[in-house]
């Protein structure tokens, strides 16, 4: 069993990386999600931006500085 863990980890490991994110970076935000956008969901812009990151707080978490 832990054969088949270890093998699982290695392989996920081989693929998948962290987004190395800075400070002033340009990003897109998904607006899939958004429900305050009207209309028909296939004229919808998939994404918004690009929007500069203003603070890291975590890996995964970010901070965006919306005008």
């Amino acid at each position: 069993m832990k054969d088949s863990f270890k093998y699982a980890k290695e392989r996920w490991d081989k693929s998948h990386k962290s987004p190395d994110f800075k400070v002033g970076d340009l990003v897109l935000v998904s607006t899939l999600k958004f429900n305050n956008i009207k209309g028909p969901k296939k004229l919808k812009h998939p994404f918004s931006g690009p929007i500069m990151i203003k603070a890291l707080h975590r890996p995964n978490a970010v901070q965006l500085e919306l005008t």
